[in-house]
């Protein structure tokens, strides 16, 4: 077994490079931490998730197999602001509720067309140890 930091990223064919990097710097707060034509790699502060932009109209929004990727939050009382962050940003909530009592979701669309899913999981036995 390799030791890893666990799945770390994803890569997305884009059509506009700096609209698709608003919508996750205004929802999730990603910062660009390295640039090349037509490339864009996002890095969400205070982890190690990466998300690439690689500009290629021809698969823009096909999933390939990747059906949604998701972020999870830190306290499920931020679900509303999510959702408002979302469509602030040009995305489209799909489906919002509870997969649970007190395990809320989201599941949205960014300006592309991928689903995105954002919700609250209390922690399990396996997470790394929380934050100080």
């Amino acid at each position: 077994m390799v030791e890893t930091y666990g799945l770390t990223h994803i890569a997305l064919a884009v059509r506009d490079i700096e609209r698709s990097f608003v919508f996750y710097r205004d929802v999730l707060g990603v910062v660009a931490v390295y640039r090349r034509p037509n490339f864009l790699q996002m890095q969400t502060p205070g982890s190690h998730d990466v998300i690439v932009l690689e500009q290629r109209s021809e698969s823009v929004g096909q999933p390939g197999g990747v059906m949604h990727f998701g972020f999870r939050l830190h306290d499920a009382g931020d679900i509303d602001a999510a959702a408002e962050a979302v469509e602030a940003a040009g995305g489209t909530i799909v489906e919002q509720g509870e997969f649970s009592p007190n395990e809320p979701f989201l599941l949205c669309r960014d300006p592309d067309g991928y689903e995105v899913e954002i919700w609250y999981e209390p922690p399990t036995p396996v997470d790394p140890p929380a934050r100080g």
